[in-house]
């Protein structure tokens, strides 16, 4: 569990001094693990009575219990995420109050096994404001032996009492050598020159690095070097490439694309004379407004794509874009 180390530390350090916090905020980018952090403190409190001394969160404890929470089936661990709508696979937008509800009269009921309850939110940033307010309630006057584990990718949008009735436990990003070194250990299949731009575009999330491993980031490399070197005199290598990081879903392949290009360019700085080094830098530079512009704006993934794809199509020799002009 690659960036746990320290949440892991911190947690185990208050279990063992006896200064549990009732309520956690694992606070965090998207894709650090901390919903997974989440079940394990889960697994691990219930399956732990209270004397004991620990090093890990995956020490093993009681295996009947640990059998159960593998199965899913723990009464005493509780989840509450956005539901599902109806009998669609699209989830719903908020986690609503009836599922507070529903949890809250959970609460007054005893335990039925073990020495703890659990509750995980995942995310609690999904939470509608009447939910958020009884939420809240509970955790100004929570039962006694309940701990409450709130996953957050935005922390700073949280109502300020909620965060002020948790303990914070913060998941940075990982740094780069480390994420390489894991990502090329997880993946060794992968050329070194994939997981370094695996890595960078990652910006240190170890499940965003996960994510983009399905980007092809060789044939990404292809595509652009293949505009800046033939020019694309019919568009459609751009076409395909705004195609390829429109839309919400495909975020993490365009952030791919803005990480690959800066070597793309240093490299073909490298290969060329001196006198093509400018427009070199003059693209670099138009590519870097372009992505500014498109974050103040409405950040259209198919808009920054296309244009990135202009600028190199700009550094295309010229005698491949007037072959083109003239087929045209």
């Amino acid at each position: 569990m690659i960036g746990h180390q320290d949440a892991e530390k911190a947690f185990i350090e208050a279990w063992q001094g006896g200064r549990l916090h009732h309520a956690w905020l694992l606070a965090g980018p998207q894709g650090m693990g901390k919903g997974a952090f989440a079940e394990r403190v889960a697994r691990f409190l219930v399956t732990h009575g209270p004397d004991g001394q620990v090093a890990t969160l995956d020490d093993t404890g009681d295996e009947a219990a640990g059998r159960l929470v593998d199965a899913g089936n723990h009464p005493e661990i509780l989840r509450l995420a956005r539901q599902p709508k109806d009998k669609a696979k699209e989830l719903a937008r908020n986690i609503t109050i009836e599922q507070i509800r529903q949890m809250i009269r959970r609460l007054h009921l005893s335990l039925s096994l073990g020495d703890w309850r659990v509750i995980i939110v995942d995310a609690v940033d999904d939470l509608e404001t009447d939910g958020a307010n009884a939420l809240l309630k509970t955790l100004e006057e929570p039962p006694a032996k309940t701990l409450f584990l709130l996953v957050s990718h935005s922390p700073g949008r949280l109502l300020p009492t909620i965060r002020s009735r948790c303990r914070t436990l913060r998941f940075q990003p990982v740094d780069r050598d480390v994420m390489t070194a894991w990502l090329h250990e997880l993946r060794p299949m992968l050329e070194m020159t994939e997981v370094r731009a695996i890595v960078a575009a990652s910006g240190g999330v170890p499940g965003k690095a996960l994510a983009l491993i399905d980007s092809d980031v060789a044939a990404m490399e292809k595509k652009l070097l293949a505009i800046a070197t033939g020019g694309d005199p019919e568009n459609r290598l751009r076409e395909a490439l705004a195609r390829e990081v429109g839309g919400t879903s495909n975020r993490a392949r365009l952030e791919l694309v803005i990480d690959i290009v800066p070597g793309l360019l240093a490299r073909l700085a490298r290969e060329r004379p001196v006198a093509e080094i400018a427009p070199i830098l003059a693209q670099w530079d138009r590519v870097q407004r372009t992505v500014r512009d498109a974050i103040r704006g409405s950040y259209d993934g198919s808009m920054v794509g296309f244009e990135i794809g202009n600028c190199l199509a700009e550094l295309a020799p010229r005698h491949a874009q007037s072959a083109g002009q003239s087929v045209r």
